[in-house]
């Protein structure tokens, strides 16, 4: 039942042939069964799951039920879940229970969709490997002496050991591309304000951005049909129809245009990723697309450039965290700075003071305009790079990661190598356009990820283009032996 699309359980489930009840109770007993060996759920809820379940099997039986009612998800532990401890992966909100639900929790909710529990990540969204939890390291099902990938590591973790069919994630500077790529994994980051951030716990504003991990273009396709909408309760939610991604699945790829940028395949990409995706682009090819060498020429100031915006902005966010009003308080605080100074400095992890510390600073009088606004006016001109490539081209095809996955606790004591692992998938972030990662084979034995990016509102389009080359490979649908 677990190697089956999102597509098949869900005529399973409108066939009657299983109930929601019993699809439920196989994931959470697999994910008993598993888990300890990934610990990539922070938080299972199975009395919830199956209350959702039984729910969705009234509405299958009454008729008035959607695609996705009844199949059980995953949900990144950054959404606020009622009732149901949120903790964004850190000591500072271990003890926080969200009073509302997140509006991707509420329309997954209102689809009928069963959410198993609240997947593991680097605290508070920052890092690329998920060993920045409170809550420990999320491994790898491919590998468990290997890293997940980061922030999203145990959504990805999670789906592709199959212990959920479909999951949630959050993409800052990469956090849904590169855990997709290192487990083999298909995951969207949608255009900035496709998706609502209301009740996404807040890392980096500007940047921040929800999506879907699953194994297919065709899965994330019907998660990415419930997930976006207009929410008036952000502000950047973008007022826009919702696409119907998965009629959009079958089109021809006869005479696309690919732009390979020549600054994705020099120095620091692993030879053998770089073969993967040789063999890659002639399967793009055989179905009817032209290569074309682009240029990218100011690619090498996106980390620079995302590692002033970032920090800023998670400064600013993190701030509310003071042990006041919710949260993590330090005991036997002597006034109220002892207060603040004690609850964050013991609420807090290593890499997430190092970036409030850098933000506070690229922020501070005197610092403002050399940093903070240079970075901001230097994002516009990564912006243009990308608006003169589709000019030429219709999609960008690259690396998701520039290694496969790294061993845990192999470059936890290096932030600056930590950050270059995501140099392919930072300026998406930054010019707010969408990019997908979708699994390209496997290199060192590991899993590898391509990456393709387009422009504002092309999500159809690169769904439709996974979509074909999935038609034409298996490597999607391939599941580590251990938990086959």
């Amino acid at each position: 039942m677990h190697e089956k699309t999102l597509a098949e359980l869900s005529e399973l489930l409108h066939q009657r042939k299983i109930s929601s009840v019993e699809l439920t109770q196989h994931f959470l007993q697999r994910i008993e069964r598993y888990d300890g060996q990934l610990n990539s759920f922070v938080t299972v809820t199975p009395e919830l799951a199956l209350e959702q379940a039984r729910a969705a099997d009234a509405r299958l039986q009454a008729g008035t039920a959607g695609k996705l009612t009844g199949i059980p998800l995953a949900q990144k532990d950054i959404f606020c879940t009622a009732g149901v401890k949120t903790t964004c992966g850190s000591k500072m909100l271990d003890n926080f229970i969200a009073p509302y639900n997140a509006t991707v929790v509420e329309k997954c909710n209102a689809a009928g969709m069963v959410m198993l529990g609240k997947t593991n990540m680097d605290e508070f969204a920052m890092g690329s490997s998920n060993e920045t939890s409170y809550y420990g390291a999320v491994k790898n099902p491919w590998d468990v002496k290997a890293v997940p990938g980061g922030s999203s590591g145990g959504s990805a973790a999670a789906v592709a050991a199959r212990l959920a069919p479909i999951a949630t994630g959050t993409d800052t500077g990469g956090s849904i591309r590169q855990p997709a790529a290192l487990c083999n994994l298909t995951g969207l980051k949608p255009t900035y304000g496709l998706v609502s951030r209301y009740g996404m716990i807040a890392f980096a504003s500007s940047l921040d951005q929800g999506g879907p991990m699953a194994h297919s273009a065709e899965d994330v396709a019907l998660l990415m049909e419930t997930m976006t909408g207009f929410d008036k309760r952000d502000s950047t939610s973008l007022d826009r129809p919702v696409e119907n991604y998965s009629n959009q699945l079958n089109q021809s790829i006869e005479g696309l245009r690919i732009g390979v940028p020549k600054e994705y395949f020099g120095e620091g990409l692993d030879p053998e990723v770089a073969k993967v995706l040789e063999t890659s682009l002639k399967e793009f090819e055989q179905a009817g697309a032209t290569i074309h060498e682009v240029h990218l020429p100011n690619n090498q100031l996106a980390i620079p450039v995302y590692y002033i915006i970032a920090p800023a902005e998670c400064s600013s966010n993190l701030s509310r965290f003071d042990g006041v009003r919710f949260g993590y308080r330090c005991e036997n605080p002597k006034d109220l700075i002892d207060l603040y100074k004690r609850s964050r400095g013991e609420g807090f992890g290593a890499e997430v003071k190092r970036r409030i510390m850098i933000g506070t600073y690229a922020l501070s009088a005197g610092y403002y305009d050399a940093y903070y606004l240079k970075a901001q006016q230097l994002r516009r001109v990564l912006t243009q790079d990308f608006t003169d490539a589709f000019k030429q081209v219709d999609v960008l095809f690259g690396p998701t990661s520039p290694t496969v996955a790294f061993n845990i606790g192999e470059k936890v004591d290096d932030p600056v190598t930590m950050y270059l692992s995501d140099i392919y998938t930072i300026a998406v972030n930054l010019a707010g356009i969408p990019a997908l990662s979708l699994p390209a084979g496997f290199a060192h034995n590991r899993p590898v990820g391509m990456q393709l990016i387009g422009n504002y509102f092309s999500e159809g389009r690169l769904l439709n283009i996974a979509h074909q080359y999935q038609q034409r490979t298996d490597w999607h649908s391939r599941t580590p032996a251990s938990f086959a």
